[in-house]
């Protein structure tokens, strides 16, 4: 199985034409490996964190539940192998335009607040991929005001 991960990371042949859904998909993989380490930041990855991460990949990337489960399958095990968290920047940086890598720092908040509160392992990666994904510190910071208000929104809707 990590062979054909690897493989599936190294596969490029210019001239193919599926080219760029290769490139998405490997894309797609480096985001979802950092929304894993995220929710992993507290060491209590749990059900709940998972179905967040599930829901968010069939929202974000459309996908359907088998191929969110195998994305997140994916992500996980290219995230076990990984000495560090460059290779998935690195990967969305060359493909993400600024205004995208906003949205991954806005979904990653949505991983962090998905338990109502941000720990300080949380907001030291965060701080960490900000860093390593270019994105300015005021725009980390409006994401995250963002996804702590539409938290709270999720939180009074379920409260009557």
């Amino acid at each position: 199985m990590i062979d054909a991960i690897k493989h599936f990371f190294t596969e490029k042949t210019p001239s193919d034409p599926k080219d760029q859904i290769n490139t998405d998909r490997r894309v797609a993989i480096a985001v979802c490996a950092l929304l894993l380490e995220m929710a992993h930041a507290d060491d209590q990855f749990n059900k709940e964190e998972e179905e967040n991460i599930l829901s968010i990949l069939k929202q974000k990337h459309h996908l359907s539940d088998k191929d969110a489960h195998k994305l997140l399958e994916l992500a996980e095990l290219e995230r076990e192998e990984s000495l560090d968290l460059w290779q998935f920047t690195n990967l969305i940086n060359q493909n993400y335009s600024k205004f995208e890598k906003r949205g991954v720092i806005e979904t990653l908040w949505q991983v962090i607040y998905a338990d109502g509160k941000a720990d300080t392992h949380e907001e030291y990666l965060m701080h960490k991929l900000i860093y390593l994904l270019n994105i300015p510190h005021e725009e980390m910071i409006a994401a995250k005001l963002q996804a702590r208000e539409r938290g709270d929104r999720h939180v009074s809707d379920d409260n009557p």
